[in-house]
C-alpha cells in the first residue's frame, strides 16, 4: 500500500510530445501531490501507500530519475526491495547524478553482485568511470555488457558513445 502512493507522489506528467504546429489532444497524466502517485486504472492520483506493483514502482522511478528529479526516485526507491538488482541500479544513478559518484558506485557493485548479467548497471556504472577519467575501467564495464549479450542495446550504446566522446546520459 505504501508503494502506490509513492510512487503516486512523483509520478510526473508525462505525454505525447506536440508537434511541430499541432497540439497533442492526448490526455496528460496529472503531476500529483507529494504523497501520490499516478494510479493508471484509477486514472487519478492515489496514496503512495497503496498496492501498486513494484514495475510501475519502477517505472516512477525511472521518469522521476530521467526527469532530474532525483531526490524523488529516492523516496520510492526507499520503499522497494532494497536487496533488487533493480532498486540498487536506480539507486546508484540518482546518487551519481546528485554528485555522490562513490556512493553510485558501491550501488552499482551490490547490483552487480545480486546479478552479474544486469547490463544496466554495467552501463551507468561505466559512464560514473568515465566522469571520473578511468576511461579503461569503463571498456571493462563494456566488454562486460557485450559478453552479458548486451551488443546493440541502449546499455552498450550510451557506454560506448560515452567512452567515444566523454558525455555521458541523464536516462
Amino acid at each position: 500500500m505504501k508503494y502506490l502512493a509513492l510512487a503516486a507522489a512523483f509520478t510526473l506528467p508525462f505525454g505525447a510530445a506536440h508537434a511541430a504546429g499541432g497540439g497533442d489532444d492526448t490526455p496528460k497524466k496529472p503531476k500529483c501531490e507529494k504523497g501520490y502517485v499516478y494510479d493508471k486504472k484509477a486514472k487519478s492520483c492515489i496514496q503512495a501507500e497503496s498496492h501498486l506493483d513494484t514495475d510501475t514502482l519502477y517505472e516512477s522511478v525511472r521518469e522521476l530519475a530521467y526527469a532530474g528529479r532525483y531526490s524523488d526516485a529516492q523516496v520510492i526507491l526507499a520503499v522497494m526491495p532494497q536487496e533488487d538488482d533493480r532498486t540498487l541500479t536506480y539507486l546508484g544513478f540518482t546518487h551519481r547524478k546528485m554528485g555522490q559518484a562513490d556512493i553510485a558506485m558501491d550501488y552499482y557493485q551490490q547490483a552487480l553482485a545480486v546479478n552479474p548479467a544486469n547490463i544496466l548497471a554495467r552501463s551507468y556504472m561505466g559512464q560514473g568511470l568515465v566522469e571520473e577519467g578511468k576511461v579503461a575501467d569503463a571498456l571493462a564495464q563494456l566488454r562486460a555488457i557485450r559478453a552479458h549479450g548486451g551488443s546493440g542495446t541502449w546499455a552498450e550504446a550510451s557506454l560506448r558513445t560515452a567512452i567515444a566522446t566523454g558525455h555521458t546520459f541523464n536516462y
